[in-house]
């Protein structure tokens, strides 16, 4: 019984082994045909030597950097190649890798024939991150592939700074001005070029509005320098060019202006153009205008009054300058039939950010409704119409009790005056005269 168990144990444990072996095999087989994938999908598409790329009708040479292009510029790379094999869905991948941003172009897919020379041209642009170094060269990948086949190239091209730019950075103003204000223009500028730019000028204006402005910003250099190290660990090239630490290559400067009174409320744009005799660079951005509170505010708390026929009726016109400039006003009054309209002032003057009463008088001598304009100008020109309304009755009537005293004392002097006129003028009746008679 003991040997029997012996004996299974001893099946199990070979059936145990039988079965890690067939496992390794397995894996070893699998590992075999993937390495074999993958050295497959490593064979050649292209016929080795017969790659060739150019940019810009330059030809690039492997592990020489000989063609140079300019930060910013989108180049052509062409592409043409001999095939080696017959393949479907190849495609050609261009790849240029720089320190902030990787930039890539990949043709459409396309059939190859073995022996055949294909063509493909691709667009890139080229990065324009040279912030510490005039120039600097960067990888070029070309890659030839569908999922059997692959060819890669490696290239380097020498990218360098245009001769004269400069970046506006950034336009600041506010958000929203009124009519008739001044804002300010904030500008930032960085000099991206290669060399330093001399006497630069800022111009801000509102084409629409006839605005203009321009600022002399001064010099700015192309890369901050020390001035103990020399032009190549400077600059990362050596060019003969003055140094000074206190040159920066970036500058931010400030310019004002004003909006016309008269501008619709709106939006509009804001050009900002930065020039000197090398390089000219513009820029938009845009500046909303409101009108709420341009010009000048009339306004009128009554519009409307009704009194008695030759009564007067008295309105105030209240003129608020909101502006940052005195401004002159003139109020024309406009009298109708029948209805005489006057102002307190013809003429008035009203201090930046002030306000000014103006008394406007009217007076009809018979009933009816009336309505007059009152007209309010700057600088000759119409600023505001006031429309009011004049309702005119009856005669006045008296009910105030000092009135009709008055009057009352007035009829009772006036009664006895002529009482005491007709008492003086009533003549006395002769008297008889009765005189003795002596016989």
């Amino acid at each position: 019984m003991e040997n029997q168990w012996f004996s299974h144990e001893l099946n199990f444990k070979k059936n145990k082994m039988k079965s890690k072996l067939d496992l390794v095999s397995f894996l070893a087989i699998a590992s075999v045909l993937i390495l074999d994938s993958f050295v497959s999908a490593a064979d050649d598409l292209a016929t080795p030597g017969s790659v060739t790329v150019q940019v810009d009708d330059l030809t690039l040479t492997s592990g020489v950097t000989d063609v140079a292009v300019e930060a910013g510029e989108t180049v052509n790379v062409e592409v043409l190649f001999t095939a080696d094999v017959y393949a479907s869905n190849v495609r050609v991948k261009v790849e240029m890798e720089g320190e902030q941003m990787d930039i890539e172009d990949v043709s459409a897919l396309f059939d190859v024939e073995a022996n055949q020379t294909y063509r493909k041209v691709l667009k890139l642009e080229v990065p324009s991150d040279l912030d510490e170094e005039l120039s600097e060269d960067l990888d070029l990948t070309v890659t030839i592939e569908n999922k059997d086949y692959q060819t890669e190239e490696d290239y380097s091209l020498r990218v360098q700074r245009q001769a004269y730019k400069i970046d506006i950075k950034s336009i600041n103003t506010p958000q929203a001005v009124d009519a008739g204000e001044s804002f300010p223009v904030e500008v930032v500028l960085k000099n991206v070029g290669y060399n330093d730019l001399d006497d630069l000028y800022v111009t801000a204006r509102i084409p629409s509005l006839g605005v203009e402005r321009t600022a002399y910003f001064g010099d700015i250099v192309a890369l901050e320098c020390d001035e103990d190290y020399t032009s190549e660990e400077n600059y990362g090239v050596p060019v003969d060019r003055r140094c000074n630490e206190d040159d920066a290559d970036t500058v931010m400067g400030r310019l004002y202006l004003e909006v016309p009174e008269e501008a619709a409320a709106g939006i509009y744009n804001l050009e900002v153009e930065v020039a000197n005799d090398d390089t000219v660079t513009s820029d938009v951005a845009q500046i909303a205008v409101d009108t709420a509170f341009s010009g000048s505010n009339v306004i009128a708390t009554t519009l409307s009054k009704t009194v008695s026929a030759g009564e007067q009726a008295d309105f105030s016109l209240l003129i608020v300058n909101p502006t940052n400039n005195l401004k002159v006003y003139r109020i024309v009054p406009e009298s109708a039939d029948g209805l005489s309209v006057t102002a307190s002032e013809s003429v008035i003057a009203v201090p930046a950010g002030s306000s000014k009463t103006v008394q406007v008088n009217a007076v009809a001598d018979e009933e009816g409704e009336y309505a007059f304009n009152v007209n309010v100008l700057q600088d000759e020109t119409l600023d505001s119409v006031v429309a009011y309304t004049l309702n005119v009755e009856g005669a006045t009537a008296v009910t105030d009790p000092v009135v009709v005293l008055t009057i009352v004392l007035a009829i009772i002097f006036i009664v006895l005056l002529i009482v005491l006129i007709v008492l003086l003028g009533k003549k006395p009746e002769k008297s008889e005269e009765f005189g003795e008679s002596y016989y």
